[in-house]
């Protein structure tokens, strides 16, 4: 097991910490709220993650075979609500306007895993890689690759989180904070357009 953990964590290295839909979407939430205002969304997103990582392990083969059109639905829809999200960071104003964008919550974290195709192909990918081809897989082994999986992710998006809160202490005034939101939403944007291409 001990191999296992030590070949997936080389596996995911790449994976996690490049930049992605949600390691951007993190960054840019905790650029705007610091890593605080964060930990809702995070914590949204890796139980979701833990949830879907187990059920696609446990029903490995049936997802696999369901194949290109789930995963091309789930890809729109991913475009539509990152899209949806950079639109919020254009808009918004300083840190003391009214019309800045809300903070991200447990729902919207949730939602970001379900709708990022990114990491729904990573995890497919995953599987197909550390879980044997053939018969139903081992629950103890799912339940400890999704661990893993999960653990890993938290540490990357933490990370980026982090990196947006600092740039955010750097650029505390209101000039500074229009021009990150503005930054952060074109990131978004061009995120949005990188899913669409794929």
């Amino acid at each position: 097991m001990m191999e296992t953990a030590l070949a997936l964590v080389l596996f995911l290295l790449p994976l996690a910490y490049s930049p992605g839909p949600g390691n951007l979407f993190f960054a840019a939430l905790g650029g705007r709220f610091g890593l605080r205002g964060v930990l809702p969304a995070l914590a949204g997103y890796h139980v979701a993650t833990l949830a879907v990582t187990l059920a696609i392990g446990l029903g490995f083969a049936g997802v696999a075979a369901l194949g290109p059109r789930l995963i091309e639905a789930i890809r729109l829809a991913g475009v539509a609500y990152v899209i949806w999200l950079a639109f919020g960071f254009l808009r918004a104003g300083t840190v003391e306007a009214a019309d800045s964008p809300r903070r991200a919550g447990f729902q919207d974290g949730a939602a970001l895993l379900v709708l990022n195709p990114k990491a729904h192909v990573i995890i497919l990918l995953m599987f197909s890689q550390f879980l044997p081809g053939q018969g139903a897989a081992d629950p103890a082994l799912v339940a400890g690759i999704a661990i893993l999986f999960t653990v890993n992710n938290l540490v990357a998006f933490v990370l980026w989180a982090q990196a947006g809160d600092m740039l955010l202490r750097r650029f505390r005034s209101g000039h500074g904070v229009r021009a990150l939101n503005i930054g952060f939403g074109a990131l978004l944007a061009g995120v949005a357009l990188w899913m669409l291409a794929r």
